[in-house]
C-alpha cells in the first residue's frame, strides 16, 4: 500500500552519460589535433635549446617584432585581411538582400552564380585569375582590339590576393547572411512599410539589428580563413611584401628555419584567435536568447 509520504516523494531519475559519450570523440579529436600542437607549438617557442638543455626565452618574438620584413608581412596580412572583410560585406550583403526578398527566376541563377566559387579550386582560380587579368590576359587582349591602353595587371601586387580572397568566400558569407535574413519575417516588414518607411529605414533599423549576429560571423569566418590563406597569396601575390601563409612557408622551407617558422604561426593564432572569440561569443549569445 502506498503512503501518503511516498505519494509526494519524488524518485530522482538517473540520467545516463550518452550525450557526454556521442560527444566524447570529437572533443578527443579536437584536443589531440588542433589544442595539443597549439600548445607544444607555444612551448617550443618559449623553451629554446641551449648548451645545457633547454631555457626560458622570447628571443624568436622579440627578433619578429623587431625585424622590418616580418612586420611588413604581417602589415600586408592585416590590411590584406581588413581590405576583403569589407569588399565581401558590400558585394556579399546586397546579393543575400536580393536573394532573400525577390521571387523572380533571375533570384535562383544569381544564387547558383554566388555559391559557384565553393566548387572551384584554389588552384584553379588562380590560374583563371592569371588569363584573365594577368598580362596579355583577355582583359589585355580586348582592351588591344579596341584600340584601349593596357591595363596595370594586380596580379604579383597586393590587389591580386584581394580579388582571389574575395571572389573565393563569396559563397560562404553569402550563405551566412542568408541564413541571418531567414530571421527577418515578412510582416515586420510590411509593418515598417505601412507607417512609411523607406528602403534605407528598413535595412538600417529592421533588417541590420537583426542580422547583426550573422554579419559578424561571416566576417569572422572570412577573416580566420583569409588570414591563414596559402595558395591565392602564393601565386598571385607580391614576393615581397608577403603575407603570413606564404612567409612561413618560405621560412620553414626555404630558411630551414623552424623554430622562426613556428614563432610566426603561433603570432598567426593569436590575431585569429580574437576573431575566433567574436565568434564564439555571437554563437553563446544566440543560445542564451
Amino acid at each position: 500500500m502506498t503512503t501518503p509520504d511516498q505519494i509526494g516523494s519524488v524518485t530522482p531519475v538517473r540520467r545516463r552519460p550518452y550525450g557526454l559519450l556521442l560527444v566524447a570523440t570529437p572533443v578527443l579529436l579536437v584536443l589531440w589535433l588542433i589544442i595539443w600542437p597549439i600548445i607544444s607549438a607555444i612551448i617550443t617557442t618559449l623553451w629554446v635549446p641551449t648548451p645545457e638543455g633547454s631555457a626560458f626565452s622570447i628571443e624568436t618574438y622579440r627578433f619578429f617584432f623587431s625585424d622590418g620584413y616580418s612586420l611588413s608581412n604581417l602589415s600586408i596580412t592585416l590590411w590584406t585581411t581588413g581590405v576583403c572583410a569589407i569588399l565581401l560585406l558590400v558585394v556579399c550583403l546586397p546579393i543575400a538582400l536580393y536573394l532573400r526578398f525577390s521571387n523572380t527566376k533571375v533570384a535562383a541563377y544569381v544564387q547558383g552564380l554566388a555559391i559557384f566559387p565553393m566548387f572551384v579550386p584554389s588552384i584553379i582560380l588562380s590560374f583563371a585569375f592569371i588569363r584573365v587579368l594577368g598580362p596579355n590576359g583577355t582583359v589585355d587582349l580586348l582592351f588591344n582590339a579596341v584600340g584601349l591602353p593596357k591595363i596595370r595587371t594586380p596580379y604579383l601586387t597586393p590587389w591580386g590576393p584581394v580579388i582571389g580572397l574575395v571572389w573565393d568566400n563569396i559563397p560562404l558569407t553569402v550563405l551566412i547572411l542568408l541564413s541571418g535574413l531567414g530571421n527577418v519575417s515578412n510582416q515586420a516588414i510590411e509593418a515598417a512599410r505601412d507607417v512609411g518607411a523607406g528602403r534605407f529605414a528598413l535595412l538600417w533599423h529592421i533588417i541590420l539589428p537583426r542580422i547583426s549576429n550573422s554579419i559578424l560571423v561571416a566576417i569572422s569566418f572570412a577573416v580566420l580563413g583569409i588570414f591563414s590563406a596559402f595558395t591565392l597569396p602564393y601565386i598571385l601575390g607580391p614576393a615581397a611584401p608577403e603575407m603570413m601563409g606564404p612567409f612561413m612557408q618560405r621560412t620553414f622551407r626555404d630558411l630551414y628555419d623552424p623554430q622562426t617558422a613556428i614563432t610566426q604561426a603561433v603570432i598567426t593564432f593569436g590575431f585569429c584567435i580574437v576573431f575566433g572569440l567574436f565568434y564564439v561569443r555571437s554563437v553563446a549569445k544566440n543560445r542564451a536568447a
